[in-house]
C-alpha cells in the first residue's frame, strides 16, 4: 500500500521508499527508512500536499513524493509506544541578571 492511500488518523509502518535519487535520499535523510511508523495528521484541501507525524517531528509532503513510499497500515494493537523522552535542561550563556 502506497503512503498517499491512507486516509487521515491511519498509521502505517514504512516497508520501501522508491523514488527518484535525489528524493529518495531526501526522505530518508529526514527518518523516512523502513520500520519507522508514521500517522497521517491531515491532507489539504485538495488533497495536495500531506502532513504526516514520524519520529516527533511534523512533515509535509507533495502526494506525488508519497506514491514512492510504501507502507504496512498497523491496526491499533500493532502500534508500538515511542519511548518516553525526559525532559532536557535549558542551557544559558551569559551572565544571569
Amino acid at each position: 500500500m502506497k503512503l498517499s492511500e491512507l486516509k487521515a488518523g491511519d498509521r502505517a509502518e514504512i516497508t520501501a521508499v522508491d523514488a527518484e535519487p535525489v528524493v529518495r535520499r531526501r526522505l530518508m535523510d529526514m527518518g523516512l527508512v523502513r520500520g519507522t511508523e508514521l500517522e497521517v495528521l491531515r491532507f489539504a484541501p485538495l488533497g495536495d500536499p500531506i502532513e504526516i507525524s514520524c519520529k516527533g517531528l511534523l512533515l509535509t509532503m507533495r502526494r506525488n513524493e508519497a506514491e514512492g513510499i510504501m507502507v504496512n497500515k498497523l491496526e491499533p494493537a500493532e502500534i508500538r509506544q515511542a519511548p518516553a523522552l525526559g525532559l532536557r535542561k535549558r542551557h544559558r550563556f551569559g551572565k544571569r541578571s
